[in-house]
Formats: C-alpha cells, structure tokens, sequence
C-alpha cells in the first residue's frame, strides 16, 4: 500500500516539474524585445555604428564670399553653420567629426563645392571655427547624416563637372572677377601644402554630365568669359 501511495506521488508530481521547468525556460515576448534592444545598443556602443555617409577631407569658405547667393540662391552668411557639398540634397543636416580632434559640428547643406580634389565638403567660417580648422584651413572629417533634405543618393563620390574660369592670388582681384560673371559663379580658397600663399579658383556651376557643362560653357565664351570643364575628384 505504501509503495503504490509512493508511485502515485510522483506520478502527480512529475508533470508539476515539467511545468516549472518549461516555465524557467519561458520568456514573454515583450521581455524578449526588450533583451533585443538592450542588446542592439551595446552592439552600437561597441561597434560605433553610425549613419556614416562620407569620409575625406573638409575646405572652409568665408569673408570673399559673404553675401553672395549660393546655389540653393539663398545670400551666404559666413557666420551660419552651413556647407557646400556636391551631390547631398539641399537642406540636408550633417554632423561633421574632426578626426583629427574629435570636435564636431552640425550644419545645413545650402551650396555646391567643393572642387578640389579629394575634398568632401566646404564649410562656412563659423562652422570651421567650432571644429578647429580655420589656421590649418583643411581638416580629415567624417559626415554623419542627422536629416535628409531629401532622397540621399547611393553614390555621393559620382563625378560631377565645374568650368573653371580662372585663378587668383588676391581675394580682391578674385571677388572683382566674380562679381563680373555675377550668378552662379564660385571662389574657392585653396591652400596648396607646403606653401604659406593662398590661391583663390574660379569655378562656375555644378553639373552632373559633361554635356550640360559645356554647353554653359559656350555661353560663358559668348559673354567674353574663357575657361574649360573638369571634372570633381
């Protein structure tokens, strides 16, 4: 009698183990995305994964061409903290990192540029302040996206095309020259390494064919101004 009372103890207990077990094994769907996310922002913490969209070198533009319209055809104002870029859409917000110091800044995409090679973005006097660049005048950097300003093209490195309609050593030799191309002209500071002068390029338009350039550039010629097209490294 006792071992049948025995056998039916644990023949009723076994299932109440099999339910306890499974239950420790149980985990709720909400805890489940909760263990997710918690996971997902220590993977970023440790990996520093970012919306990165570009990595290069950074320009900055400034006194020679304050008050002058931008391509988007808003008046530059070199104490805002806006850039140029070539092919980002207009009023896109980037977070540009100093590599070199790790100081950042955000700016709105409102111009076109830069055309020197290698470089990514040209960015006004106020934002190179707040990074730290204006003695050097280059800085390494990478572009973080914070708001699109619309469709983000795959390709940000695609080649695009300037007319390039003269160089200068002066600012003002080079802003009087602009001011008689009017619209849509473009200096740019250039400090050639290794060397203590600065250069100021003229460029004119920014286009996505070779084509189109040219063919603003034949109406360039019949107004009396010479130049030739090169593409954007």
């Amino acid at each position: 009698m006792f071992a049948m009372e025995k056998r039916l103890h644990i023949f009723f207990l076994f299932p109440v183990l099999i339910l306890l077990v499974f239950a420790g094994c149980y985990e709720h769907p909400m805890q489940q995305r909760i263990d997710q996310q918690t996971s997902d922002e220590e993977s970023a913490e440790v990996t520093g994964q970012s919306d990165i969209l570009q990595t290069g070198e950074a320009s900055w533009y400034g006194p020679g061409f304050h008050g002058r319209l931008t391509s988007n055809r808003e008046r530059f104002n070199q104490n805002d903290l806006t850039a140029a870029h070539r092919t980002l859409p207009f009023n896109t917000i980037v977070e540009v990192v100093n590599t070199e110091n790790n100081e950042t800044i955000e700016v709105r995409i409102n111009d076109r540029g830069p055309y020197a090679r290698n470089r990514v973005i040209d960015l006004s006097r106020a934002a190179a302040d707040e990074i730290g660049m204006i003695d050097e005048g280059v800085a390494d950097v990478e572009l973080v996206l914070v708001e699109a300003g619309g469709p983000i093209p795959e390709n940000l490195n695609r080649p695009t095309f300037t007319i390039q309609l003269g160089e200068y050593n002066l600012a003002s030799y080079a802003g009087r020259f602009a001011d008689e191309v009017g619209d849509g002209v473009r200096v740019e500071q250039r400090f050639p390494r290794g060397s203590v002068r600065t250069v100021y390029m003229i460029y004119y338009g920014n286009y996505t064919s070779m084509s189109s350039a040219n063919a603003d550039l034949e109406q360039l010629r019949e107004r009396g101004f010479d130049g030739f097209v090169r593409q954007i490294d």
